[in-house]
């Protein structure tokens, strides 16, 4: 009953659901004409579109920058190995400088004791050549005062040269 009332109020050109639902007709006819559906539709197929490459490009973008982050924490890490490498090569390196040269400063040190050792052994040889010699000559002067005083003549003459030829030859 409610539905042949309705029908007949939409049939009727004097009541206002008749002129609503003729504007609602013509409203959807304009709309078909113009193929506006199908332009909404390619329009929001085209979004739709954008929408889905952007996410694509967002995920990619995602995974390279995962990619660049684990490519640059591995960098990091072998930089720190390789920081390590060096401190610790540098350390072996002080380290054995510090080896030679504390080796060539006891080789330098002995080299010197011995250089000074010997210069020492070659005044105390001087020194004592340079007694000697001063004892033989005051030996040999001496000789001479007490033999020309009790020796004269030629056989003191004689004895003073070869008692002073053999002292020399003795005591050098």
């Amino acid at each position: 009953m409610i539905a042949d009332i309705v029908m007949a109020n939409l049939l009727d050109p004097k009541d206002t659901y008749f002129w609503t639902a003729l504007a609602l007709i013509g409203f959807f006819a304009i709309l078909m004409y113009f193929k506006v559906p199908d332009t909404v539709g390619k329009s929001l197929d085209a979004r739709a579109e954008a929408i889905r490459k952007e996410l694509d490009d967002a995920r990619r973008m995602r995974e390279e920058a995962q990619q660049l982050l684990a490519d640059y924490q591995r960098r990091s890490k072998e930089a720190e190995e390789e920081a390590k490498e060096i401190v610790a090569a540098a350390k072996r390196e002080a380290e054995t400088l510090a080896a030679e040269t504390k080796k060539a400063l006891a080789e330098t040190l002995e080299r010197r004791t011995k250089s000074a050792e010997e210069k020492i052994a070659r005044a105390e040889a001087q020194a004592v050549s340079e007694v000697r010699s001063a004892a033989v000559d005051v030996a040999l002067a001496t000789a001479e005062k007490i033999i020309r005083t009790k020796v004269t003549g030629a056989d003191a003459d004689a004895l003073i040269a070869s008692s002073i030829s053999d002292l020399k030859g003795r005591l050098n």
